[in-house]
């Protein structure tokens, strides 16, 4: 089991907010900053789950996966 969690907690993406959220709704708004992002071209690399994934699949107008 742990060598299970061991590698799901290496396994990283790195996720770039490069479109403005201003004009759409207010729960892409916060998608957008529960993924941590403040500013434009921002790059975050976080945990790769599929919560993660789910998320940048509902704003993937506003940020795209960089690696």
């Amino acid at each position: 089991m742990a060598g299970k969690k061991q590698a799901a907690a290496a396994s990283k993406v790195k996720i770039q907010y490069y479109r403005s959220a201003i004009g759409f709704t207010e729960k892409q708004k916060l998608i957008v900053k529960g993924l941590g992002f403040t500013k434009l071209n921002a790059v975050r690399e976080v945990v790769d789950t599929p919560a993660i994934r789910g998320m940048v699949a509902k704003v993937s107008h506003l940020v795209r996966i960089v690696d």
